[in-house]
């Protein structure tokens, strides 16, 4: 089977963003051999289901939209970017279908985000500026290097790039990031120079959810620990059974 991986359109306003934006997702996964199903923001709920439930796996993209902070409680920070009313419904939606059958999840950047606090997790809504720039952007290929949970799922992955655990180099282009771990949810890599979270796991053993705070897409081609994520995010859904709900 040829698994097929929902993703969201990234931004339901700002098309030069998702023509920019989308094309590199759709690649990593066509070259891990999965099929990308596109989620428009426009759709109906209705319809958002049919298309999910057509779907082996969910891929939560980035996005320059914020999650509203008044989701994890918090007043708004003069930093904070508007909210992407659209985005947030397909996100949600897909996370419910994800979760109630324990579909193969995998976010990136705003998808860590918008994961994190669908499951009541709470952001760091701007990053205090340290020697690290977080927004660096996609020019700058290593903008710090990540520290991951030995023990993670993350760690077993990235083992078959033969890169090791201690210092992964990332790319990074954002200004939040997640602060207290969702219900399910565990911080098993952090930025090395300041401690900033870099991704989150699900921690039930039977359900693959994973995120990560930086592009893996971005120098898919070149880069071997984004080949071996998304590889085994495919291969995972490939061997995907819905789980009996009855």
């Amino acid at each position: 089977m040829v698994p097929r991986i929902a993703i969201p359109v990234p931004h339901s306003q700002k098309l030069d963003y998702n023509q920019r934006a989308l094309p590199p997702y759709l690649h990593a996964i066509r070259a891990s051999g999965g099929v990308p199903v596109e989620i428009p923001l426009d759709a109906s709920n209705e319809e958002i289901a049919k298309l999910a439930s057509n779907c082996q796996a969910v891929l939560l993209p980035g996005s320059p939209a914020d999650v509203d902070p008044q989701k994890f409680n918090q007043p708004r920070d003069p930093h904070t970017a508007a909210a992407d009313v659209k985005r947030d419904n397909v996100d949600e939606l897909l996370l419910q279908d994800a979760y109630n059958l324990h579909k193969p999840v995998l976010g990136i950047c705003y998808g860590l985000q918008s994961l994190n606090v669908w499951r009541t997790g709470t952001l760091v809504q701007h990053l205090v500026p340290t020697k690290v720039n977080h927004e660096a952007g996609k020019t700058v290929a290593v903008a710090h290097h990540v520290s991951l949970e030995p023990a993670s799922r993350l760690a077993q992955i990235i083992a078959v790039a033969k890169l090791g655990t201690t210092a992964l180099p990332v790319n990074s282009s954002h200004h939040q990031a997640a602060d207290s771990p969702g219900d399910g949810l565990r911080v098993v890599a952090k930025c090395k120079e300041d401690g900033v979270v870099e991704a989150v796991e699900g921690t039930s053993a039977d359900h693959f959810v994973l995120a990560v705070q930086w592009h893996p897409e971005r120098g898919f081609d070149e880069d071997a620990a984004s080949q071996a994520l998304f590889s085994h995010f495919v291969e995972v859904a490939r061997k995907y059974k819905p789980r009996d709900i009855s």
